[in-house]
């Protein structure tokens, strides 16, 4: 954050605006007004830097915009706090030094004019802020907006219709022996899966239990040819699962997995997704294959850029070692064009 200007401009201007109530136009000389205004705005100065100084130590701590409220609060009261102590410090200091003791109507008068600088304070970083995040958000939704329209034109560009696909697997199920159960199955959890790729394309964010729903369906897809030498296992709480993620992002994970590591009888690939403090954590024990052409990223970048758009404070967290490699993802909270894919036909 760039705040020179606030800083170069508002330190002196405020502390002329404090001086008033303390007798500015009684000041009969230059002199005096030379000597009572870098005072003031030594004094202005202190507080707008600590107020600054906590404003972004605050907005550090509790970046979101739902967290607004819980972060004003905080700043009320611990600037209420310091402004008080430090006028209750510094006026028994002054009291003291012309031989008596700092009155209460004093206090409260002191306290009062040192609290305008410290509501300016707030105020000016607190608009900046919420004009910076209206822009920011703007600008996101201009750019989601472009990124679906440029899936959509491609999936019309696609010689094969997603619904026609989705259509001939249903048909294909009826055609099948009933006694013949796993192929049955089979095509079933197929169907759900592109069901579920035709749903979600048009949303942002969907919720945590249908992409896990999703990800069990396509896990039981690749087991069909895998069989234990594949193995995932999901542990997240239930009442995280209300909370949001990229639609077909773990899936993404999951399948780049399988793509870079071996998954053999001798060395299964074993898959780990939980959920804590915030993020969906997807980790699976790194043993590349040694018949790999080298990987072109587009997967985790695809994740990287569609979370940078819908989260940019909280960016998507890679950790890749010789040994283990991990995607921790935020879990986002509902939104308005979000919503559960279970039950939709």
């Amino acid at each position: 954050m760039n705040d020179r200007r606030f800083l170069l401009l508002g330190i002196p201007i405020l502390s002329i605006l404090v001086m008033l109530p303390r007798g500015l136009l009684h000041i009969s000389s230059l002199t005096q007004f030379l000597i009572a205004w870098p005072i003031s705005m030594g004094f202005t100065a202190c507080f707008w830097l600590t107020g600054r100084a906590l404003w972004r130590y605050l907005f550090r701590r509790y970046p979101r915009v739902e967290q607004t409220r819980k972060r004003l609060w905080l700043l009320a009261i611990i600037n209420t706090l310091i402004t008080a102590v430090v006028t209750l410090v510094l006026g028994s200091i002054e009291a003291h030094s012309h031989g008596g003791q700092l009155s209460i109507p004093t206090f409260f008068f002191e306290f009062g004019l040192n609290m305008v600088p410290t509501v300016v304070v707030q105020l000016i970083y607190e608009s900046w802020n919420f004009f910076r995040q209206w822009e920011e958000n703007v600008r996101r939704a201009e750019q989601l907006q472009s990124a679906s329209q440029r899936a959509q034109l491609e999936a019309l560009q696609q010689q094969l219709d997603p619904h026609f696909l989705f259509n001939s697997l249903n048909t294909l199920s009826a055609f099948i022996e009933p006694e013949n159960e796993p192929a049955q199955q089979f095509v079933e959890q197929l169907a759900d899966v592109y069901r579920y790729v035709l749903l979600s394309r048009e949303q942002s964010t969907v919720p945590l239990r249908d992409e896990l729903a999703f990800v069990e369906a396509y896990v039981a897809l690749q087991k069909a040819r895998l069989r234990d030498n594949l193995q995932v296992e999901i542990q997240v709480p239930p009442t995280l699962l209300d909370q949001h993620v990229a639609p077909l992002s773990v899936q993404l994970l999951l399948e780049n997995a399988l793509k870079h590591n071996e998954a053999s009888r001798q060395y299964p690939l074993q898959v780990e997704v939980s959920a804590h403090d915030g993020w969906l954590v997807v980790h699976n024990v790194r043993r590349p294959r040694t018949t790999l052409a080298p990987g072109t990223g587009m997967g985790l970048r695809n994740i990287r850029e569609r979370y940078a758009l819908l989260a940019p404070q909280l960016p998507v967290q890679v950790l890749d070692t010789a040994t283990d490699f991990t995607v921790h993802l935020p879990l986002l909270p509902a939104t308005a064009n979000a919503h559960s894919l279970a039950g939709t036909a």
